[in-house]
């Protein structure tokens, strides 16, 4: 057998090829395709209304997180709002119309898929009617998402305060009776794809 001596030529080049391959080896890998983004939903405002009369919708760029009412449709309500910030900066948040009314003694609603609510509108007692204004969230103009839907524990409308969790926005609400009667609150968790 006979042992074939490389050329100064092709000797560079596998030496250059094997430095190029170790290079190759030990760079970082690439980055994912989307980039891990912090959330944060912070609480911007809160305002008192005339349940039985006064329509709400949270100020700019901001959705409901929360809710508080103590009495009958006579006595006010709380409503709280918050921005979304991604990275630290405000998502923007896109109005929807109201919807249809629906009788509150029974009322069952929920935002369609990734909106927030963003405000609500009650006229008379438990026998009147409640609208809802939903709202699309975007961040550097893509979709921010809304995951893992849940409903609250049940809350006695006549005395309550509701808080969604950190990092959860409101996505509806059930409500059966009279101011005595029961309310629940539907929430999800906002996230983004990138």
């Amino acid at each position: 057998m006979r042992k074939k001596a490389l050329s100064a030529a092709a000797a560079s080049t596998a030496a250059a090829a094997l430095t190029a391959l170790a290079a190759v080896a030990v760079a970082a890998p690439a980055p994912a395709s989307a980039a891990a983004v912090t959330i944060k939903v912070e609480r911007a405002h809160a305002e008192m209304v005339r349940e039985w009369i006064d329509p709400f919708t949270c100020p700019t760029n901001t959705v409901l997180t929360g809710r508080s009412h103590y009495g009958d449709e006579n006595a006010p309500t709380t409503y709280y709002c918050s921005f979304i910030l991604i990275n630290g900066e405000q998502a923007q948040v896109y109005l929807s119309d109201w919807t249809s009314r629906l009788k509150e003694s029974r009322s069952d609603y929920s935002a369609p898929d990734h909106q927030a609510v963003a405000g609500r509108w009650h006229e008379g007692d438990e026998n009147g009617y409640t609208r809802y204004r939903t709202a699309s969230v975007y961040w550097r103009g893509q979709r921010v998402l809304l995951a893992n839907g849940d409903i609250s524990g049940e809350y006695r409308e006549s005395s309550h305060t509701w808080q969604a969790d950190e990092n959860k926005v409101m996505t509806g609400r059930l409500h059966n009776g009279d101011e005595n009667g029961k309310t629940y609150y539907r929430f999800a968790t906002v996230t983004f794809a990138g």
